[in-house]
């Protein structure tokens, strides 16, 4: 009897442990990395355009920072995209704002970064579109 229950429970843990394996990603990012950058570009380009005086800055600012390191962690040591132009210009992009954000967090984004990062978000998008 010892020996059946020892083993629904072990049955009974395997099933639990592989179901929440299984679940849905909790940094939205879908693990296709030409949709996950193209949705961190959108991401990104609302935060840089919110208004100074905007209600909401400060949370959509902590979201692209926490969009920012997870996209960087999740694609940052995978090699089939860590080589790809889209994701170096992503990269650079994402180091400059997320240095912004460090440095200056009541500050709003300069008007020279905010033309730089379009610049190289507008990259990326070509990028992608070409499949590199």
């Amino acid at each position: 009897m010892k020996r059946y229950w020892s083993s629904l429970l072990a049955l009974i843990l395997v099933v639990v442990i592989g179901l929440t394996g299984c679940g849905t990603s909790q940094d939205g990012l879908t693990g296709d990395y030409r949709q996950d950058t193209l949705n961190v570009v959108n991401t990104l380009r609302e935060a840089i355009e919110l208004p100074a005086d905007s209600p909401d800055k400060v949370a959509i600012q902590a979201q692209a920072r926490q969009t920012i390191n997870n996209f960087a962690a999740r694609y940052q040591r995978n090699n089939s995209v860590s080589n790809l132009s889209s994701f170096t210009t992503m990269r650079t992009a994402l180091n400059s704002l997320a240095g912004h954000y460090s440095s200056y967090p009541n500050r709003p984004v300069p008007e020279k970064l905010k033309k730089r990062l379009e610049q190289e978000f507008k990259r990326v998008e070509v990028a992608l579109k070409r499949g590199a």
